[in-house]
């Protein structure tokens, strides 16, 4: 059997956020030839299914860099977290490099998601983490805590270096980036192949192929378990050289491109 594992940002959806009907078409026409689509992404699952056309796919969704699985009809299958124990370490240190914090949890994202940020000046997103009382997260009933986001504004994207050199001591976590400016931090149990792989445990099956698409570090997990992978022309050159193939950018339905022209799946 076969899998094509579809991030979002940077690559299904393109510059304005949006799936492209050739994209939408491709993958109907896919999950007909009874190949598996997966969309698997960064976002946190509200974030996703707000976007149009996403949910007409009923295609399972793995959101939070592999740390939650949900089926195509929106139940949890899978989650794991980041140890409370943990959390308040994580964030001193995110504390000490300066850098703003975003909070993914079961409750929502603190002070907000990273697509929330979106069209907001760099004063009113400072402003927001500097309101942030993240030790008060910890008083919310029955929390869970998925990812955590260290961010710096695009201009100060050489800094990210840093914050993840100091990230790697720590054995519990996978860091990961879904743009050149962040630094995604999960469980060490979610990585996007991670969660292919125990997919397949899940459903029963083991997948004779898999072809992945990305666009940013948090993709390279899954492109390491690809039969193929494919980086968007639109994505760093770091990316790129990690992918078997490089295939048209997300502003030209580099997704379906691929599928149609490299694949010929369709």
């Amino acid at each position: 059997m076969k899998c094509v594992s579809i991030d979002l940002d940077g690559t299904l959806l393109n510059s304005e956020h949006q799936i492209s009907d050739e994209d939408h078409a491709v993958i109907h026409d896919l999950k007909t030839k009874g190949i598996d689509v997966i969309i698997n992404t960064g976002r946190q699952y509200k974030d996703v299914i707000k976007i149009p056309g996403v949910t007409e796919l009923n295609c399972p969704i793995f959101c939070l860099n592999g740390s939650m699985i949900f089926s195509e009809t929106g139940e949890t299958l899978y989650e794991t977290t980041i140890p409370l124990t943990l959390y308040k370490d994580l964030i001193q240190e995110l504390k000490d490099l300066h850098v703003g914090i975003l909070v993914y949890t079961n409750q929502g994202g603190y002070p907000a998601t990273l697509p929330q940020l979106r069209g907001k000046t760099s004063e009113e997103i400072q402003t927001m983490f500097d309101e942030q009382d993240y030790d008060r997260i910890l008083e919310l009933d029955h929390l869970k805590i998925y990812k955590i986001i260290a961010w710096v504004e695009s201009a100060q994207s050489h800094r990210i270096k840093e914050v993840r050199n100091r990230l790697l001591l720590i054995d519990e976590i996978s860091c990961s980036s879904s743009f050149p400016n962040n630094v995604e931090i999960t469980s060490s149990d979610a990585q996007k192949g991670k969660a292919i792989r125990r997919f397949e445990e899940m459903r029963g099956k083991k997948y004779a192929e898999i072809y992945s698409f990305g666009d940013g570090g948090n993709d390279l997990s899954q492109f390491d378990i690809s039969t193929m992978s494919f980086a968007m022309d639109n994505a760093p050159e770091a990316i790129k050289e990690r992918a078997t193939h490089v295939t048209k950018s997300n502003n030209d339905s580099g997704v379906s491109y691929a599928i149609k022209n490299i694949l010929k799946l369709v």
